[in-house]
């Protein structure tokens, strides 16, 4: 089997390129690169992380989503505890972040895999995760996504606990250039090898997790993490020209962001972005960012406000225009599968859980996703999430999968290079590296339009992975240059 990887990193597209010569399909490889990021994508995402996972059959069924984003803990415990604080960083323009064990969601990505290596995976399970394995033993170096996001916050977030310390800072208080080794992490990765998912929700590696956390104050407890269970959702369809792209339903703001934009764009552009198209996908931002910040952040029923902003767009074009951290991995095989896995860990809780080698998550304290407070939802709740892995087949067969990190650029960075790549002509590199234009709304009516310089692209403003397999068989694959992303495509044999 043919497959096409597009990953954020060098170690996961490898991880993806030996699965896929194993034998894997585009399923098995992007989970498998997933996983890797897991592992060396350290402040980015880890083992503790929720994402979504969006794939296309190659057999031609209906696109799913497998939600596997964060759950609200505090089953049985006093929600008032905390255990938590803020502090203030200038990653991502500026930012206020809550970390701490009490600011630790329920994760769930791991489940989301192992849900859709059941559905259409090929390879046995263990294989997928040997080589986030091999990764932890032999130690990795930071890649530069992990350093410049570190650069701002190795003291404030990672500094605190003297486990995570030990691991990323050299003797002079730096954060280390030398290969980073994880105590425990091995471990813990082959108790995922041969038990799968139910390890972190109730086996072993949940009780680790329970046991600290709620040992210093925080809110994840043993019967969070075995009430937990990834679901499954038809995708969110949309129709751009001869393509139909599906992308993560509600409870992900990001699918639905995504969907509503490519929509108000009609077709946009028409061949090389002019400045009418321009100023029209700022009009298309304003609209879809403002809904969200008005409507869908804080909405008791986010599907139906979902539908419905959906199919005002849809009827009434004009109305809508005036209406007021992560890791991506995609893959397509030359059977038609696509498979686009979106992973995060917030921006960490600063903690490694004793005895198991992986930070912890911060889902909780993103407080741009938690427009209710720290601990408001009750126990259970899935989070908010701006995530929106997609995949596409077009009239002629041909299969894409498409998705980026980013926080609140992941919408409108994918949006920008489907809208290049399916509407205005590009080449899948070259919607990837055109420049992008972010409408960054801290919060009504404040906005900043962010205009990225053409000679200095920066992972601000995302980092799309995307892959193609077209009706004759032929591949293609684009990895974003902001985020040291890495594609391979691998042959297999004849047939």
């Amino acid at each position: 089997m043919d497959v096409a990887i597009a990953a954020t990193n060098e170690a996961a597209a490898d991880a993806a390129r030996v699965v896929a010569e194993a034998g894997g399909n585009a399923v098995d490889a992007a989970l498998a690169a997933a996983l890797v990021t897991m592992v060396n994508e350290v402040g980015i995402v880890s083992l503790s992380s929720g994402g979504f996972v969006t794939v296309q059959p190659g057999s031609g069924a209906a696109a799913y989503t497998v939600d596997g984003w964060m759950d609200m803990p505090g089953r049985g415990l006093d929600v008032g505890s905390s255990g938590t604080w803020d502090i203030s960083t200038a990653y991502g323009g500026g930012v206020d972040v809550t970390i701490g064990p009490g600011s630790v969601a329920v994760h769930g990505s791991v489940a989301a895999f192992e849900e859709t290596h059941r559905r259409d995976g090929r390879l046995p399970w263990r294989e997928l995760v040997t080589p986030a394995i091999e990764v932890a033993r032999g130690g990795f170096r930071l890649g530069s996504a992990s350093r410049y996001y570190l650069g701002h916050v190795h003291a404030s977030i990672f500094g605190w606990d003297p486990a995570s310390h030990a691991a990323l800072h050299s003797p002079d208080g730096s954060v280390t250039t030398g290969l980073v080794v994880v105590p425990d992490l091995v471990e813990s990765l082959e108790l995922i090898a041969a038990e799968g998912a139910a390890t972190l929700h109730t086996g072993e590696l949940a009780r680790l997790v329970a046991d600290d956390v709620v040992g210093r104050g925080g809110l994840l407890g043993a019967a969070d993490m075995a009430a937990y269970e990834p679901v499954v959702r038809p995708a969110l369809v949309t129709r751009v020209g001869p393509w139909t792209l599906a992308t993560a339903p509600p409870p992900s703001l990001g699918g639905v962001c995504v969907a509503a934009m490519l929509r108000l764009l009609d077709d946009r552009p028409h061949g090389p972005w002019t400045p009418d198209d321009v100023h029209h996908l700022v009009r298309v931002q304003r609209a879809v960012l403002g809904h969200r910040l008005d409507v869908l952040d804080h909405t008791d029923d986010l599907v139906r406000d979902a539908a419905a902003f959906l199919d005002l767009v849809d009827r009434d074009h004009l109305g809508a225009l005036e209406s007021g951290s992560t890791a991506h991995v995609s893959a397509t095989d030359s059977e038609g599968t696509a498979c686009s896995v979106t992973v995060s860990s917030g921006y960490g809780a600063g903690m490694i859980a004793a005895g198991t080698g992986i930070w912890l998550n911060n889902c909780l304290g993103e407080q741009e996703l938690n427009p209710r407070g720290l601990h408001g939802l009750a126990p259970g709740t899935r989070l908010l999430s701006n995530m929106a892995p997609t995949v596409g087949r077009h009239v002629d067969g041909s299969a894409l999968a498409i998705g980026s990190p980013g926080a609140d650029r992941i919408t409108t960075a994918i949006t920008q290079v489907l809208a290049g790549f399916v509407s205005g002509g590009l080449s899948l590199q070259d919607a990837v590296d055109h420049p992008r234009v972010h409408l960054h709304r801290a919060g009504r009516p404040t906005e900043e339009l962010k205009v990225e310089d053409v000679d200095r692209p920066t992972m601000y403003f995302g980092g799309v992975g995307a892959t193609l397999v077209r009706p004759d068989g032929s591949l293609d694959a684009a990895a974003d240059p902001r985020r040291e992303g890495a594609v391979r495509l691998v042959r297999g044999p004849a047939q």
